[in-house]
């Protein structure tokens, strides 16, 4: 890549502006420091010449193609993962940084993943010209886990995750609320065929979501495992520099919109305290400490839903085990597990080109 002129403020592509995690893009880059020039906007070309308003100007979109990255800095990318592992090569290849928030480089040993509270100078290492976002259900947790990790030595994870049905995009959501729609006012019988003949079609999920738990998210993977269960597993190496970390997750669909929740018990290589533990917790970027069950005060995603921050509350030192934590995390998937992380990475590289 070129070095950018210092004078100028960059300019940003926005890939799949027209999307569920675009859309939320346009109002993170609507409502944080205003460190771009020109943001372009670009999707299919079903969507080019539509308008959308990013920083109260209206903004036509342009169709996806080699020319449209001509002049362009820095290009977020929140397209599916066959669209980014085409195009965001394209895109660097004409001089911008891609930073994509797919699956299809996160484990390119070329190509850094990044969580700008947790190891930002990765970013600066990117062979490929390409920085890889971490998938929605590690980063609802990693901001925490890496604050912690860093006072006390992080060793193993033991993970259940509680995941919203817009996880599994658009429509996730839509099957989730024509679900609720079904089955609002019905009187359900307890025999197990009842609320799937009631729902008719799953959609994207194997069993009915709303009023159920669906211990399943992504696809199967060797040993019974799935592929959301194993992104937890090796993007937490990744971006923590812990190749040998031992980590073991069990992903569950929950019938809510948006924001994950995630219960975790980390094992340090040092003893713990819930007292420093709160401290770390109340000091780290990105986390919210919400953490008195006497007064019924822990996270929940109806709390954390629109917010960027982790929020972590239910710490406790394990009972038998003087190195262990348990704590109870909520991230919304579609901000900072999507839109905000990437913007966050984005503006690593525009500060890195302001100062030439």
């Amino acid at each position: 890549m070129t070095a950018a002129d210092p004078a100028r403020k960059p300019t940003l592509a926005v890939v799949g502006a027209t999307g569920a995690v675009g859309t939320v893009m346009l109002d993170i880059l609507s409502t944080r420091e205003n460190v771009w020039g020109e943001i372009r906007l670009i999707a299919s070309p079903r969507s080019a010449g539509k308008k959308l308003v990013v920083r109260g100007e209206e903004v036509e979109v342009i169709a996806l193609s080699e020319e449209a990255f001509d002049g362009v800095d820095v290009a977020m990318f929140d397209v599916p993962d066959e669209v980014s592992a085409q195009w965001a090569p394209v895109a660097a290849a004409r001089g911008a940084v891609a930073v994509d928030n797919s699956g299809a480089f996160r484990m390119d040993d070329d190509v850094p993943l990044v969580v700008p509270e947790v190891n930002a100078p990765a970013a600066r290492n990117r062979p490929r010209g390409i920085i890889s976002n971490p998938n929605c259900t590690t980063l609802s947790m990693i901001v925490a886990l890496g604050a912690l990790h860093a006072e006390f030595g992080l060793k193993e994870l033991v993970v259940a995750s509680y995941q919203a049905a817009s996880g599994a995009g658009q429509p996730g959501v839509d099957t989730l609320r024509d679900q609720i729609a079904k089955v609002a006012g019905t009187e359900l019988g307890t025999a197990t065929g009842d609320l799937r003949a009631a729902v008719g079609d799953t959609g994207p999920f194997p069993a009915p979501l709303v009023l159920n738990a669906v211990p399943w998210a992504g696809s199967l993977k060797e040993g019974g495992w799935s592929s959301e269960e194993l992104k937890v597993r090796n993007e937490s190496r990744k971006i923590l520099g812990l190749p040998d970390l031992r980590v073991s997750a069990t992903c569950v669909r929950i019938p809510v919109i948006t924001t994950h929740s995630l219960a975790v018990h980390a094992v340090f290589e040092n003893e713990v305290s819930v007292e420093r533990a709160h401290g770390i917790l109340r000091e780290a970027p990105g986390v919210v400490l919400y953490d008195n069950p006497g007064a019924g005060e822990f996270p929940t995603p109806n709390d954390v839903v629109g917010t960027d921050p982790t929020w972590v509350g239910r710490v406790r030192r394990a009972v038998d085990d003087p190195l262990a934590l348990d704590l109870f995390l909520c991230g919304d998937n579609l901000r900072k597990g999507a839109a905000l992380n990437t913007a966050q990475i984005a503006e690593l590289i525009a500060a890195e080109l302001s100062a030439g």
